[in-house]
């Protein structure tokens, strides 16, 4: 889709961006909401009722459970019904084929596929769900939620509830962003010369790693994922599935580093989305890193109300089972997805048994070197198409099922043709480049306040110059 891509975004932001700043405070947030309508709805018109459906349905509920605040059955009512519509508009449109064609699987029956209807307004579920979906349902729930525990006051006004749902820079791929992390800047905002600066700077570094790296080791994952799994060698399949371990990372940190930095000339803050994830010494350490504000959205909304491990060891194990489960669920409608966070559930679980005794009494490197195996695996299943794909792919790694050599001419093509990019990616993942920037630029602030500007410029030429022959570039998790 045309508004999931970098080029759309060059259009579209700078323009908006400008007259955003034209518009006087009082109109901002209805600037926000036209605009992200806008954004919306160039790519997928009709979802726009869908969008507005549930945002009315979480408005109106924190509407009744302030009115009716000395009511705890109504209150409590109101915020089923808010969880409830949320969760069957998620179900319906993203897992509703998914649900069907198990079902008539199971039972070799012809279920039709279900449809979503609003009076005369209808649409067939038999595509991909809206797009940012996972993302603006779960921060519209985290409103509700919140109102009804007592942690935020209600948003009276329907226009900032709803800028607030629609904010365009993290709309469709995140970061979450919960009503209390900007209740206060939603009311009231100032937009400063440096907070637009860094909002540029960090626009810009997203930009690059998107369309410089994540994009260039992308092509290598790219060209292995269309071979025949039997024909891959050893080396061949480590390399393809390497190179997605960077471009998702690259991407997704990229396309967080980009909202952020919008939100910030905006006058938002958002909350930090990546903290070095393959630095890692675990895996509970990873996810604590990786994509943070959706593993802080199931801590404090699943998580913590199921007990938390607060109620012994077993009830400690079923809930982080039960949170895995949903995160794996949350990322696709497919069955490798529901093995996926199986997969590192019961990693974690066996880290907080008695794994992570083990691991603490290892050297770092060897940590990390478990971590990134274990991270790499659970890629395969992440962006193959079913689950025979995935084994297959697995098994070529270890020379199970592939073409049984350890090398071929392919694996010594892409040796030679990425390695740089490779390089490139092994460093940049890493805060190594921010250690040494900060420790050069306490020695001579001056010389590199020029130069950081000099740096950011050239990135964005060569953004520039990538793009005018690259055309379209999604977003991987515009999909989920």
């Amino acid at each position: 889709m045309v508004f999931s891509s970098i080029p759309f975004l060059f259009m579209f932001l700078p323009l908006a961006i400008g007259l955003y700043y034209a518009t006087p405070r009082r109109f901002q947030n209805l600037f926000i909401l036209v605009s992200a309508l806008f954004f919306y709805a160039w790519g997928e018109p009709k979802y726009i009722v869908v969008m507005i459906f549930s945002i009315s349905i979480d408005y109106f509920a924190g509407i009744i459970m302030w009115k009716y605040d000395g009511r705890e059955n109504v209150r409590k009512g109101a915020l089923l019904v808010s969880i409830i519509m949320n969760l069957a508009l998620l179900g319906l449109f993203k897992y509703g084929i998914f649900v069907t064609d198990n079902i008539n699987g199971i039972f070799g029956i012809d279920l039709n596929y279900p449809i979503f209807q609003i009076g005369s307004f209808s649409v067939p579920i038999r595509a991909l769900p809206p797009i940012g979906m996972s993302f603006f349902t779960f921060q519209s729930m985290s409103y509700t939620i919140d109102l009804y525990k007592r942690n935020i006051k209600v948003q009276k006004n329907p226009i900032t509830f709803a800028a607030f749902v629609t904010l365009f820079p993290q709309l469709v791929a995140g970061p979450i962003v919960r009503y209390s992390d900007i209740s206060a800047e939603l009311e009231n905002r100032k937009s400063s010369l440096a907070m637009t600066y860094d909002g540029i700077m960090l626009f810009i570094t997203g930009m690059g790693k998107k369309v410089l790296i994540a994009n260039n080791i992308g092509a290598l994952w790219s060209q292995v994922k269309l071979m025949d799994t039997g024909e891959l060698s050893v080396l061949t399949a480590w390399l393809g599935i390497i190179a997605f371990t960077f471009q998702i990372y690259f991407d997704f940190s990229g396309y967080s580093d980009m909202a952020i930095g919008l939100g910030k000339m905006l006058g938002f803050n958002f909350p930090l989305n990546f903290n070095y994830p393959y630095m890692s010494k675990d895996i509970s350490e990873f996810w604590r890193r990786w994509h943070i504000t959706l593993g802080n959205w199931f801590k404090s909304y699943v998580y913590f109300p199921l007990g938390g491990s607060r109620k012994g060891m077993k009830r400690t194990v079923f809930n982080l089972a039960v949170v895995w489960l949903l995160t794996g669920i949350w990322h696709g409608a497919s069955w490798n997805f529901i093995v996926w966070g199986c997969f590192y559930g019961i990693i974690i679980i066996c880290e907080k048994l008695f794994l992570g005794r083990f691991l603490n009494r290892l050297p770092g490197l060897i940590r990390s070197g478990y971590v990134m195996l274990l991270v790499i695996l659970g890629w395969v299943l992440f962006d193959t198409t079913d689950l025979p794909t995935a084994l297959k792919y697995a098994g070529a790694m270890f020379g199970i099922g592939g073409s049984g050599v350890l090398a071929d001419n392919i694996s010594h093509y892409a040796l030679l043709n990425y390695s740089v990019i490779l390089l490139l990616c092994i460093f940049a993942c890493t805060n190594l480049w921010r250690r040494v920037y900060d420790r050069v630029y306490l020695k001579i602030p001056v010389i590199l306040n020029y130069s950081g500007v000099l740096y950011q410029s050239a990135v964005f030429i060569f953004v520039i110059a990538y793009l005018v022959d690259a055309g379209y570039n999604p977003f991987l998790y515009f999909n989920f």
